[in-house]
């Protein structure tokens, strides 16, 4: 068997995303209320909202790990919650803690979804893994193990180990949760580096205020399970929402704080 791993772009293999009045619930619970948007084949796409709005409930149903209770949602024409889209559609799904296999090196962790599919031989296994890791400039912590690297390098791993799938939507999970400002930076610079070497669509969960502004090309703020607006990152930059405003760029004040008048609200 030979390799088939291409490092060219996936131009004109690119899926984009639609989400379809989609509600999810849980028991008597509802947590995602008749949710609507588009993503575009090949855009970066974020979707931000405070802790507990539902963001990665609905990146769930998006990576067909859970059913909608109602509505749809469709990579391309395939129905995302269907496991034969999995034979149509290359995803990838880089988790929020990298989930990474502690009793692996990194070359084996991003060896072995390659060698489980039997993809390719293992001169090409190791082409695709090596690429992935020169990408993110890992090449020298190709056989070290995830407890000798750092939180930001992890992270690195994760997306090397979504790149050795050819990814055709690559959906991120807090990229920057738990990394200094500089790692940040960096991983904020790797999404949008990715999308023009593989034109990958990219799809982000997030509650970063610089990597939706600088590098999105379109924003969804997600509150208590609604949509509360779309648009481009322009249109963020001095909200006319207050609650929207208040989310990004909210007001310390030390005499009135806001836990005081959460408390002061439920008197």
């Amino acid at each position: 068997m030979t390799s088939t791993f291409t490092a060219t772009p996936f131009v004109g293999k690119t899926f984009g995303v639609t989400v379809a009045n989609l509600t999810k619930k849980y028991g008597h619970t509802t947590v995602l209320h008749d949710i609507n948007f588009e993503v575009k084949p090949g855009e970066i796409f974020v979707i931000m909202g405070p802790s507990g709005s539902g963001k990665s409930v609905l990146l769930k149903q998006i990576a067909g790990l859970e059913t909608p209770t109602s509505g749809e949602v469709r990579i391309g024409e395939y129905d995302a919650a269907d496991p034969a889209t999995r034979d149509k559609v290359r995803l990838a799904l880089v988790f929020q803690a990298g989930a990474l296999f502690n009793s692996l090196s990194v070359y084996d962790n991003l060896a072995l979804y390659p060698r489980e599919h039997r993809q390719c031989n293992e001169a090409g296994i190791r082409d695709r893994v090596m690429h992935a890791l020169q990408i993110l400039s890992l090449e020298k912590s190709a056989y070290d193990f995830p407890s000798e690297l750092s939180g930001g390098m992890k992270k690195r791993v994760a997306i090397a180990r979504a790149l050795v799938m050819e990814p055709q939507l690559l959906l991120y999970d807090e990229p920057t949760s738990e990394l200094d400002p500089v790692m940040s930076a960096t991983l904020i610079e790797i999404i949008a580096t990715l999308r023009e070497q593989t034109a990958v669509t990219s799809l982000v969960v997030t509650h970063d205020r610089d990597l939706a502004l600088n590098i999105a090309d379109r924003i969804a703020i997600i509150m208590d399970g609604r949509i509360r607006a779309t648009g481009k990152p322009a249109d963020f930059k001095q909200p006319s929402d207050p609650v929207i405003a208040n989310f990004f760029n909210p007001v310390i004040d030390l005499k009135n704080p806001r836990f005081k008048q959460l408390e002061n609200s439920h008197e």
